[in-house]
């Protein structure tokens, strides 16, 4: 471990661009409107159930020198070898239900043969700018070329991690990509118009929209939004729910763990597949309002009552403290805890590609 001054700088400076991705304000004003849902302020949004949660800049700092102190592994040390894929069935596949992680909280959902892309990130860093910020540790599993046209997109929140600038104006470009849907929260649709994407379904919190036989629901998630220093809380965040041929898939995006999991099973479970994030958790005094530890990812996984769960959101870029290869050991001791199969709960390499199991084509 190193002790120069410029490294302790340099620290500091990496907590501070990344408090654009982890680390909220509060939640600034004003009484509700009459009739306006409880999560919706005067200019804004705010979570369910921790709406009085911030994070300070002197709890930013402490962040930061603590993690200076610690043994954390540097980027080049991980090697995530990428899966091979058949990238001629990803193309083609219009009726095997399948799953591919591209890398971090971007996959590949094909179900009733509808082609829908998650949180799409492509780019070199998770960043505003691509000389700094946030590296890829791997190259995204399936290159953008690669892809097959793409049915729909669903956008959880604003940060760089998810919403990437350069992805999107680069999937606006595909052939065929006039046919895409992207499903986004309150807030998001001038950021898209503007970048030329017309096909917008902007949805609240348990509003849905069907179209070609496929029904999107936005559902409540325990996060935060802050894509620039004037923009906290200015869009919503979600999770969303689709269910087309009877097969419902369950995205989380980003979320802390809350009673608003079992919520959704209740209403809108059980599922066939979700997709869970099991990064970006430390330190956990820091963290633990807006990011779930592997062991709270199981418990999401019971909430919803999903048939197999999908590990993301881990091993692709370097957020937090804990190493990038912890995530998934962790996930497997918690799945033996509660005796439950492994193939419950899979984690993918990147670019894996994993067959599933056709929907129950019958209700909860």
């Amino acid at each position: 471990m190193s002790h120069y001054p410029k490294q302790i700088l340099s620290s500091l400076a990496l907590g501070l661009f990344l408090s654009y991705l982890v680390c909220p304000d509060p939640a600034e004003g004003g009484d509700l409107m009459p009739a306006v849902p409880s999560h919706h302020t005067g200019n804004g949004y705010r979570n369910n159930h921790i709406q009085h949660d911030t994070k300070s800049l002197g709890n930013l700092l402490k962040w930061r020198w603590e993690a200076f102190w610690k043994d954390i592994p540097p980027l080049e040390s991980y090697d995530f070898p990428l899966a091979e894929n058949d990238t001629e069935f990803l193309r083609a596949n219009r009726t095997q239900p399948a799953v591919t992680w591209i890398g971090h909280a971007t996959l590949l959902v094909q179900i009733g043969g509808k082609n829908i892309l998650t949180d799409p990130h492509f780019s070199e860093r998770a960043s505003p700018v691509q000389w700094a910020g946030p590296k890829r540790a791997v190259p995204p599993g399936v290159p953008m070329d690669d892809l097959p046209a793409i049915d729909a997109v669903l956008l959880s929140h604003d940060h760089y991690d998810s919403l990437d600038d350069g992805t999107m104006r680069k999937l606006a470009m595909r052939e065929g990509a006039d046919q895409t849907t992207y499903y986004v929260p309150l807030g998001f649709r001038d950021w898209f118009e503007a970048r030329g994407i017309r096909r917008v379904v902007e949805l609240d919190w348990w509003q849905s929209e069907t179209e070609g036989g496929m029904t999107v629901t936005a559902v409540p998630m325990q996060h935060w939004s802050k894509r620039t220093p004037f923009s906290k809380n200015g869009t919503l965040w979600a999770g969303w729910v689709v269910e087309v041929e009877g097969f419902r898939f369950f995205f989380v995006g980003d979320s802390g763990y809350g009673p608003h999991f079992k919520e959704i099973g209740d209403r809108l479970g059980p599922f066939d597949l979700s997709a869970i994030p099991i990064g970006a958790y430390e330190p956990r005094w820091f963290m633990k309002p807006h990011h779930m530890n592997p062991e709270e990812s199981v418990r999401v996984h019971q909430d919803v009552r999903s048939r197999k769960s999908v590990a993301m959101h881990w091993g692709t870029f370097a957020l937090t403290d804990e190493p990038l290869d912890e995530p998934p050991r962790r996930l497997q001791a918690a799945v033996q805890k509660h005796e439950m199969s492994v193939q419950d709960f899979i984690v993918l390499r990147h670019g894996e590609t994993v067959l599933l199991e056709s929907g129950r084509q019958a209700g909860p």
